[in-house]
């Protein structure tokens, strides 16, 4: 049976249409996802995270450990900031792509997919039982004692001080939650439970992530109705993420991403960071790095109107002597570009932009062109 968050009864009170996501019930939609897609692009929209999973890592040899965990460099995070990065295994596909911050000198907050919560932490209990100095790290996986939103969009920093009152308790010092810069966490009060708000999100635009004890997430939730509703704040479902993150690249877990695929290859390469030292998949990675890879993860839109791509379709390569090259891993109908748009790993010879291919949809093939990340920029 799917699990439900806090805020299900809020989700179901407010229309919205439910689906199972990852072992969760969750929202799809509320009113239409091109309506919440656009609130999100223009003023704001409120997006239940709590599905996703929280794992803290504490201890004198926690930094160390997580270095030989982790593709990016956490020694380069100063407490109160976090950066993007992947969890690979010694072949260096990826187990998990995730959010690590810096909350205190020695304790650091991991945010997992939801899919993945239970996954990643059995992997890191191995990894840390073979690890010389366990008894300087502690693991603790707190995914069922929290729950999360994200409030996302440009109007969102009109009203974000009006929900945590006062200065930061915990991790970066700030007045203020609209004081965080991008990456940037802190921890502010909220009628007496504390909140860790971070300043990061999955839609291309500005806006917060909300991670607090999942007691207090529906009081958090109602109160950021409240105060963005004069902004245009609406909640937002799972299509609107999924077609908000697509616009502008980002991959997902299960679909760009899987345990047979690297970060190489799915143009993550920004986030590995070679001259750390050892970390699980370095080995497999250099090798990719500098040989180069048989597939690549590209981005694409559709030349003509079709009916929009979708996962598994068929990447065909144009012109006479046409064969099929790769495969679909997100695609949908842009609702900012008015056109389908995807991604897709192809032959590393068919991943530079304006390369024409056709995707096959519903057993025709439509033109479509290899792009620049990310599809959708914000106008200037």
């Amino acid at each position: 049976m799917a699990k439900r968050t806090p805020l299900f009864d809020i989700h179901r009170r407010l229309g919205g249409r439910l689906v199972e996501f990852g072992g969760w019930e969750m929202p799809v939609q509320y009113t239409s996802i091109m309506d919440e897609h656009q609130a999100v692009r223009t003023a704001a929209g409120l997006f239940d995270i709590s599905h996703m999973g929280e794992v803290l890592v504490t201890g004198t040899a926690a930094e160390v450990f997580l270095n030989g965990m982790l593709t990016n460099d956490v020694r380069k995070l100063v407490t109160g900031h976090g950066q993007y990065t992947l969890m690979c295994n010694e072949r260096g596909g990826v187990i998990d792509d995730l959010y690590v911050y810096r909350i205190a000198d020695t304790e650091y907050l991991l945010i997992v997919n939801a899919s993945r919560t239970d996954v990643d932490a059995a992997w890191l209990q191995q990894q840390l039982a073979g690890y010389p100095h366990n008894n300087f790290v502690g693991l603790h996986n707190l995914s069922a004692q929290t729950a999360a939103v994200a409030v996302q969009g440009p109007k969102v920093i009109e009203f974000i001080d009006q929900c945590f009152s006062g200065g930061s308790t915990g991790g970066l010092v700030a007045a203020k939650a609209s004081a965080l810069k991008k990456n940037q966490i802190a921890q502010f009060q909220f009628s007496g439970h504390p909140a860790w708000v971070g300043r990061t999100g999955y839609t291309g635009e500005d806006g917060f992530e909300v991670i607090a004890p999942a007691e207090a997430i529906g009081a958090i939730w109602t109160l950021l109705m409240k105060t963005g509703e004069s902004h245009g704040l609406q909640p937002a479902g799972l299509g609107a993420r999924d077609t908000l993150r697509t616009e502008v690249c980002y991959p997902l877990y299960g679909q760009e991403l899987n345990e047979q695929t690297t970060p190489i290859e799915a143009g993550l390469g920004f986030f590995v960071a070679f001259d750390k030292g050892e970390f699980n998949g370095r080995t497999v990675l250099i090798q990719q790095k500098e040989r180069g890879v048989a597939k690549k993860l590209v981005a694409f839109k559709m030349s003509d109107r079709s009916a929009p791509p979708r996962p598994h379709y068929p990447i065909w390569s144009s012109g006479e002597r046409s064969a099929q090259i790769g495969e679909v891993a997100s695609g949908t109908q842009s609702p900012s570009l008015g056109i389908g748009i995807g991604m897709g790993y192809v032959k590393t010879e068919f991943a530079k932009p304006q390369m024409p291919i056709t995707i096959e949809i519903r057993g025709q093939r439509a033109n479509a062109v290899v792009a620049s990340k990310p599809l959708y920029r914000k106008p200037v």
